[in-house]
């Protein structure tokens, strides 16, 4: 086993945009075609949650666990790499900023880009991503809450099917809630122009990047009833452009759930792909396999022509399958175990750094399971907050893997040693919840006059380190009068954000870009990351502010104001910054995880299976 120690300091300055973060046979190579393609090659990839929503743009699909596999068969105009820098695909097409007043910035597709059915890629798909991602055609004031099943995360049957409503969580305040004018369409039919409502400080990350853009003949084919791919993609062309509210209705509602699935589904159109790679297999619970696209032509073809993507909760299973050739790569959830297993097997490389995912606890402001809606209480929410356990769990949990790195993170917004970090630190109140303080729960629980002490927890119940971080938590509240119950479940992630669902959630928040704003939506009210119904307009007046700040000084001195009200709101906690460990067999080259998301899975395309390391 080789060892490799990456440094933290990139890491740890990383910031933006963010997911919720969980966590077969190898074959042999039989000849390389022009493109790099290793015709009959393979490998096995493991990851701890299982893929369930090819639409990571949902407030139900936005998860790492899909968002592995959706960046990698949704072709885009940019992506990270993992220095970590922001690249142009321009082999997929190209992006210009026409005007700074009024913000206006145009996107082409390239002539020759295809999904994976052979239907071009063009201004019907870049007009319905708009639509979807700034929801300016949605009906006014529709609230779909009451039509959330509390035990799956998705819209009930009861959903009405005359509104026309976009589950992307999009604002008038930023990103593409700004371009409330529909966009102008040009080049023969493969561009968009669209021109913001103000200034927007991060709008090279807004429209279109990698793993998001949905191919929107196969939404009209699907919503609409039609079965012609071009006469499907002119309807939907046609419905946003005339604001035709009878059809947008359905074609938003199949933008929504349509591309929802938990095993291979029987019609092949809902795994057309634009990217390197396309979904050729899925067995429920198990794994799914991507073969390389034939229609694909871009700069990030295949090298290898089948990567299969097993789920495997366990990390020390997942060491195991690593042991036994059965997996090539694996990035399991860090413990000291994983870390002691993995010193043991040769023809491996390890790879260990601190990561772009922090883990937290945020408290449901609305719609708790309690009946008294326990966490609208603010005395409740600071007493249950100086009932955890954040120094246990990092000493107990944490510490063993990395040591001295093993630190609290006592900022909502900013990583440890990025700048502002120690400004932040300084100005929040964060420091009250250093430590266990059960006498002054227990006051604040008194003076807060509740009844019912009941607070269940939504964690991922197969996770080893949540299970015993819930534990901590769950001893030490007990000592404070509360009564925290387990709403652990192997499908947390589509469970988040739905009403009565649970009164607080421990889960991670993974990095996936660098723009300051990119974070926001998770405190934003109504915000596609605001899973726990948090409102206050004075953090929504900063985060306006935000959106339109150009000045590096101004938007730290702004989010460390943000980060003191967060504290000051008593929204959660966050507790620790990720330890990362990837761990690489000899026959596989060319894999370098980056810190931000996709982590490993960013360069997939590059890599190359060897003769040598190959197991027997």
């Amino acid at each position: 086993m080789r060892i490799k120690r990456i440094s933290a300091a990139v890491a740890l300055a990383a910031a933006g945009a963010l997911v919720i973060s969980g966590c077969a046979p190898s074959g042999g190579d039989e000849g390389a075609d022009d493109s790099g393609l290793v015709e009959g090659s393979s490998i096995t990839a493991a990851w701890n949650q299982a893929f369930y929503s090819m639409n990571g743009n949902t407030s139900f699909g936005n998860a790492t666990a899909n968002n592995n596999i959706n960046y990698l068969v949704l072709d885009g105009f940019n992506y990270y790499d993992n220095t970590p820098q922001l690249v142009k695909n321009e082999s997929f097409g190209s992006y210009e900023l026409v005007s700074e007043d009024p913000l206006t910035v145009k996107y082409t597709v390239n002539e020759d880009k295809k999904w994976s059915d052979g239907t071009p890629i063009d201004a019907a798909d870049l007009l319905l991503y708009w639509a979807a991602e700034s929801r300016a055609l949605d009906t006014p004031d529709f609230d779909p809450a009451e039509f959330t099943d509390p035990d799956t995360g998705e819209f009930t049957d009861a959903f009405p099917t005359d509104v026309v409503y976009f589950d992307s969580g999009a604002t008038p305040t930023s990103g593409l809630g700004l371009v409330t004018e529909q966009p102008e369409i040009g080049d023969d039919g493969r561009s968009v122009t669209i021109t913001y409502d103000e200034p927007f400080v991060d709008w090279e990350l807004t429209f279109a990047t990698m793993g998001e853009m949905l191919p929107a003949h196969i939404v009209g084919k699907k919503a609409l009833g039609i079965d012609d791919n071009e006469e499907a993609k002119k309807a939907v062309l046609d419905a946003i452009e005339n604001n035709d509210a009878a059809d947008l209705a359905p074609i938003s509602s199949f933008w929504n759930g349509g591309f929802n699935f938990t095993e291979m589904p029987d019609d092949p159109d809902l795994v057309v792909a634009s990217g390197p790679y396309m979904i050729s297999d899925y067995v429920a619970d198990q794994f799914v396999t991507l073969t390389a696209n034939p229609e694909y032509t871009g700069d990030n073809s295949a090298n290898i022509e089948e990567i299969t993507i097993r789920f495997i909760p366990d990390p020390l299973a997942a060491v195991q399958a690593l042991e036994n050739g059965e997996v090539d790569i694996i990035q399991p959830q860090a413990t000291a175990d994983i870390t002691t297993a993995l010193e043991g097997i040769d023809g491996i490389t390890v790879d260990t750094s601190l990561g772009g995912t922090y883990e937290h606890v945020d408290l449901q402001f609305d719609q708790g399971k309690n009946p008294e809606n326990i966490f609208s209480n603010p005395k409740v929410r600071e007493a249950f907050m100086k009932v955890i356990p954040r120094q246990e769990i990092v000493d107990t949990l944490i510490k063993p893997i990395i040591g001295d790195a093993a630190i609290l993170r006592n900022s909502q917004l900013f990583v440890p040693g990025a700048e502002g970090y120690d400004e932040a630190e300084a100005g929040n109140t964060s420091a009250d919840y250093a430590e266990v303080d059960v006498e002054g729960a227990k006051a604040l629980l008194a003076e807060s006059g509740v009844t019912d002490t009941s607070v269940c927890i939504l964690y991922a119940s197969n996770n080893p380190r949540r299970v015993n971080e819930f534990a901590l938590i769950q001893a030490s509240a007990a000592q404070a009068g509360f009564n925290v119950t387990d709403c652990g479940s192997e499908e947390w992630g589509g469970l988040l954000g739905t009403p009565g669902a649970y009164d607080a959630s421990l889960f991670g928040w993974q990095s996936t870009s660098l723009g300051v704003t990119n974070s926001l939506p998770t405190f934003e009210t109504g915000g596609i990351n605001n899973l726990n119904f948090y409102s206050n307009a004075e953090v929504d007046g900063i985060i306006s502010q935000l959106n339109t700040e150009f000045d590096e000084q101004n938007k730290i001195d702004l989010q460390v104001e943000m980060d003191r009200l967060l504290w000051e709101d008593f929204y959660g906690v966050t507790i620790f910054q990720f330890p990362e460990v990837t761990a690489i067999s000899d026959r596989v080259t060319n894999v370098e995880s980056s810190i931000l998301a996709p982590t490993v899975f960013w360069n997939a395309w590059d890599w190359e299976v060897t003769d040598a390391g190959s197991k027997e």
